[in-house]
């Protein structure tokens, strides 16, 4: 990546403009007529979160509803039978389950030159669209977040996010706590629009707290079951369906040596035994917007121009073979 903030702006929008086609359509158990309903079909963007789509939905499926007396907060969304997590954004789940095959790089150069799977359609032809179901009733407890009907609770677990990756970044949550509520309420209508102008002026300050240098890059990792793993991780256990593990740790900006750190090197680091090699992904791609991450990306760059709108840089492990 360009270390120039024109180049990491370049990226930022083209991570921002990415997007996914759904073909959503309704849960036979919860259709009225013997014949499937019509699917609905749009272009939403990789960043945003399905719950988003509810309403929209709710209004086209109503009248082929068993029980038109279901709300918008009842319903819940299924890919191949895996519930679909409301707290994960739209491109993580896609990378996670839809099983594409993620658009390559060019090793020798970093992640300015990243192709962003949204705009290079030869990484999704195996899979789009994305073809979802919504279901009304049989709700997975155990396996999802219950939504309101105010909203409150998808917003809540979205701010917690947040503060989590400010908690990372500095040491403390301070930085996103001292927001104004004005500056808090536009976070989050900028997520719910999808408006980088808007997301970016309230980011800014988070990524640059007054009289504070940022400590390490707020990163996530996904695992299939598959994969190896060593025994010095932390590892957040996924429910099944899903057959996902989570891995945090904590990735500073700098090397010891005061060089920046880079993908490679944090992999290297973290998942030693998937990742024994700094610089070559030999037993597995770490992914990202739907493309291979470079090895030589520098994190500091990559955690300002590519990451979710929680902060986080959500990467998922596509094993080899």
């Amino acid at each position: 990546m360009p270390k120039s903030p024109v180049g990491i702006t370049e990226l930022q929008s083209k991570v921002w403009n990415g997007s996914l086609t759904l073909e959503i359509r309704l849960s036979p158990s919860d259709c009225r007529t013997f014949e499937e309903s019509k699917p609905y079909l749009i272009q939403y963007p990789r960043l945003s979160y399905l719950a988003f789509l509810l309403p929209r939905l709710h209004a086209f499926f109503l009248p082929s509803l068993v029980n038109p007396d279901l709300s918008v907060h009842d319903a819940w969304l299924s890919f191949q039978g895996v519930p679909l997590k409301w707290h994960y954004p739209l491109g993580l789940l896609y990378d996670l389950f839809a099983g594409a095959e993620p658009a390559g790089f060019d090793e020798q150069h970093e992640v300015g030159s990243l192709d962003v799977a949204a705009d290079s359609t030869a990484a999704l032809t195996s899979t789009i669209p994305w073809r979802l179901t919504i279901h009304y009733t049989d709700f997975p407890f155990d396996q999802l977040i219950a939504l309101d009907a105010e909203g409150k609770t998808i917003q809540d677990t979205y701010v917690n996010s947040v503060k989590e990756a400010d908690f990372v970044r500095n040491g403390t949550a301070r930085t996103f706590m001292s927001l104004s509520k004005d500056d808090s309420d536009d976070l989050w209508r900028a997520v719910q629009e999808h408006d980088l102008q808007l997301y970016n002026k309230i980011n800014n300050k988070l990524l640059n707290p007054p009289g504070m240098e940022l400590r390490h890059v707020p990163i996530k990792i996904y695992l299939p079951t598959s994969a190896r793993q060593p025994a010095t991780e932390t590892i957040q256990e996924e429910p099944s369906p899903g057959h996902l593990r989570v891995v945090q740790s904590l990735v500073p900006l700098l090397l010891t040596s005061k060089q920046p750190q880079t993908l490679g090197t944090a992999l290297k680091t973290i998942l030693p035994t998937i990742f024994p090699s700094q610089r070559n992904p030999i037993f597995a791609r770490p992914v990202l917007h739907g493309a291979v991450l470079p090895m030589v990306a520098r994190l500091g760059d990559l955690g300002k121009a590519a990451a979710y709108t929680d902060g986080f840089l959500h990467i998922t492990v596509v094993m080899h073979g």
